[in-house]
């Protein structure tokens, strides 16, 4: 875990350089607390992604521990907005786990990385002793179930797949059936991308939804929602729009390394009613780890 750390703080450069870089030119260049420092906070926040609701409580509780403390200095906020965003950033969130088998579907727009998203999982739960198995339920990119098919030889785990154009829902009907005659503990769901205001796609997912509650004892134990931190405030829309057809209970968030703005983390954390339960710092098979607030807040302030 140690070198995760440091590739976690190596994959949040561009956001310490971009969100922590701006907030001490702010602290130091100011020369009182007043509201012009507390307008230009915010607005670096806002361009940190750190989203309007979530900026606007920071800084709300940053007025209140000044008042409290009688703090007249500027460099002395640094410390205490770093402690509240630290605070806002919540506690870790475990998968979530049933009696039996497991069901954890993904789902996620186009382009987001949801098959080696699936991949990756399968892999850390077969490193924590996890018997897995993997459902091939996006059907309609060609390549996406051969993809899928490496990351099964790749973690060894099995795979349940069908023909090009198959419905999903019953790739999954069949994948239920298979990890429970197998005996498998976890069974991990990969679904096609779709845009989030398509109508047809998003009832195929409650679709499948409907089919793993009545397939199995307490339904999905987790939908994971993927999203790309390099998509910003747009996630915030995605999480909306999915969580309205299948119940998001966590988020995946990749490509944190390849952005300026991971303060969408803390609109994420603040905003969306779904804790990030994963996070990826690059394209190594495991560069994918369950999120932790705290490492996460230290490695962006270190």
């Amino acid at each position: 875990m140690a070198g995760f750390f440091q590739k976690l703080k190596e994959g949040l450069s561009k956001t310490k350089n971009g969100l922590v870089g701006q907030l001490e030119r702010v602290f130091l260049g100011a020369a009182a607390v007043d509201e012009s420092l507390y307008e230009e906070l915010e607005d670096v926040l806002l361009r940190a992604d750190v989203g309007v609701g979530a900026a606007q409580a920071l800084v709300e509780d940053l007025r209140l521990v000044v008042k409290e403390k009688r703090l007249s200095d500027p460099a002395a906020l640094k410390d205490e907005l770093t402690a509240l965003i630290a605070a806002r950033l919540g506690q870790t969130a475990p998968l979530r786990v049933g009696d039996g088998l497991a069901v954890y579907l993904i789902v996620g727009v186009n382009g987001v990385g949801k098959t080696t998203t699936v991949g990756k999982l399968a892999v850390l739960l077969k490193k924590e002793g996890h018997k897995v198995m993997l459902a091939a339920a996006d059907t309609f990119r060609a390549a996406a179930a051969d993809q899928l098919a490496i990351w099964s030889e790749r973690s060894g785990s099995d795979i349940i797949r069908q023909n090009e154009g198959a419905d999903p829902a019953a790739v999954v009907f069949d994948a239920i059936r298979a990890a429970k005659a197998r005996k498998a503990d976890v069974l991990l769901v990969d679904t096609a991308g779709r845009l989030h205001n398509k109508v047809n796609l998003m009832n195929e997912l409650s679709k499948i939804r409907r089919v793993i509650e009545r397939e199995t004892a307490d339904g999905p134990q987790e939908v994971l929602l993927v999203l790309d931190a390099t998509t910003g405030q747009n996630a915030l829309q995605q999480i909306r729009v999915f969580r309205e057809a299948t119940a998001v209970t966590g988020i995946v968030l990749t490509k944190i390394d390849g952005t300026a703005k991971g303060g969408v983390v803390i609109a994420i954390q603040s905003e969306a009613a779904a804790p990030v339960k994963f996070i990826g710092v690059g394209e190594g098979i495991e560069d994918l780890q369950p999120f932790d607030p705290e490492d996460f807040a230290k490695a962006l302030f270190a």
